[in-house]
């Protein structure tokens, strides 16, 4: 056992069975803390997890098969011992097939508790440190769990914030132009933390309508609308013990931020359509694109939402400002496109400077897809730049930024000119166009409308 006394949760609604066990083991040494009742039973349980719960079977309103059920939510390596005065055959086996730890029949010897307590007690530390000798190995064997290929001072600097955030539980909001791997740190993060055993699910919050996005995120109960045919678990309670990623959160509606932030701070959810709350463990990861402060501004973002999700901030560099790094990244995405027992092709010089040359308006994204499409069009195991997309090798023509006047445009404006040119250049292939931009068809779709624009 560790330096630190194991602590014990003991429920139970009788008070005398209740003080006389805490004396009992408060003797060997264990921290004990002790509820009244299985309803602040779970309210303890839920407060703090301990090492190990104690509680009887039969008591009003939450039993002690609740509290087994509750126990394994939070912790599946928490054991649990069932105490009951009642004891039967199939309520032993029934619990036992549940996931009790033990099934202990009343009145018992205070050296039959102490002796279950102890073997408790031991398997919940092998299974910790069988877990922990896991994930060592596991992140040996992928190199500290898929690290992102970079080398440039900026972009370590991020990932250096990220290592150092990983272990805890805060809430990181990564930012950066759509395009630059934010997912890829939020997986990184994850893969780095102690629930990198757990799931990893994530949603992109401008790809769905509202109604959608709640349902995916919150879940929904048999007839709460139209189509929905059964009860269906929301993604952040599928994600319990783990970690959820909200790409793009800037696109999120302010109704459902508001739920969302219910969900962040309460620690639960409440399906659409119903009125009971599931509680959720998970920690939070969230990126944009956009400027969140100016979108509070314009009263688009809440800014209690904004606090709780900004708790540290990780700021990802565009790939013109790290260009050393777009070699290491050629050649990586070059790898992982070739086959298992084929050599990589490689980039002549041209090809190189090219990509060097070029300022990556659709970032990292761009960048893969534009060496996927050379990887595609060339032969040979040198890939030249004639295969490389026009836009890359050839500057823009000068009509694009007539728009530019006055000398210090607005965004919108630049960003506008932008897209009217990527899906000129893509031939008016929304999908293509959106790949090259970063950005999920739905948003080019809604920037298209809202622009005016034209296809092709």
């Amino acid at each position: 056992m560790s330096e630190q006394a194991p602590a014990i949760l003991l429920i139970d609604d009788e008070s005398g069975i209740v003080e006389t066990v805490e004396i009992l083991l408060r003797g060997e040494g264990y921290e004990v803390r002790t509820a009244l009742g299985g309803k602040a039973g779970v309210a303890a349980l839920e407060e703090k997890i301990p090492d190990l719960v104690i509680t009887d079977i039969r008591m009003p309103g939450v039993t002690g098969l609740e509290i087994l059920t509750r126990a394994q939510e939070l912790d599946p390596e928490l054991p649990v011992i069932l105490m009951t005065a009642q004891a039967s055959l199939q309520s032993a086996m029934r619990a036992v097939n549940e996931g009790a730890y033990y099934y202990l029949q009343k009145p018992f010897s205070n050296d039959e508790l102490l002796a279950i307590c102890r073997r408790a007690l031991e398997a919940r530390n092998l299974k910790v440190e069988n877990r922990k000798l896991k994930k060592e190995i596991k992140l040996r064997s992928r190199g500290g769990g898929d690290r992102p290929i970079g080398k440039s001072r900026s972009f370590l600097e991020v990932l250096e914030l990220a290592e150092t955030a990983a272990p805890t539980d805060s809430t990181v909001l990564i930012s950066g132009e759509s395009g630059t791997g934010k997912e890829v740190v939020a997986r990184f993060i994850h893969a780095r933390s102690d629930r990198s055993d757990r799931p990893f699910y994530s949603i992109n919050c401008g790809a769905l309508p509202e109604s959608l996005l709640e349902s995916e995120l919150f879940g929904h109960v048999k007839g709460s609308f139209t189509g929905a045919v059964r009860d269906k678990e929301g993604l952040l309670a599928a994600a319990s013990g783990g970690t959820f990623f909200l790409d793009e959160i800037g696109e999120m509606v302010p109704k459902t931020q508001v739920k969302l932030l219910r969900a962040i701070q309460e620690r639960e959810v409440t399906p659409v359509g119903s009125t009971k709350s599931v509680q959720v463990d998970v920690r939070i990861l969230a990126a944009t694109n956009q400027d969140l402060e100016e979108e509070i501004r314009a009263g688009r973002f809440r800014s209690d939402l904004y606090y709780r999700l900004n708790v540290i901030q990780a700021n990802l560099p565009p790939l013109r400002e790290r260009r050393e790094d777009v070699p290491l990244l050629a050649r990586h995405f070059l790898k992982k496109m070739a086959g298992e027992d084929e050599e990589p092709r490689e980039l002549s010089d041209e090809a190189m400077d090219a990509l060097l040359a070029h300022d990556w308006p659709g970032n990292v994204r761009e960048l893969e897809n534009a060496l996927e499409r050379a990887s595609v069009l060339s032969k040979g195991k040198e890939i030249g730049a004639e295969a490389l997309p026009v836009r890359i090798t050839e500057p823009p023509t000068p009509q694009l930024v007539s728009e530019t006047d006055p000398p210090n445009p607005p965004m919108e404006t630049i960003e506008r000119a932008y897209i009217q040119w990527v899906l000129q250049a893509e031939g008016g292939n929304k999908s293509r166009a959106a790949d090259v931009l970063g950005i999920d068809p739905s948003t080019l779709y809604r920037k298209i409308s809202r622009y005016g624009l034209q296809d092709g």
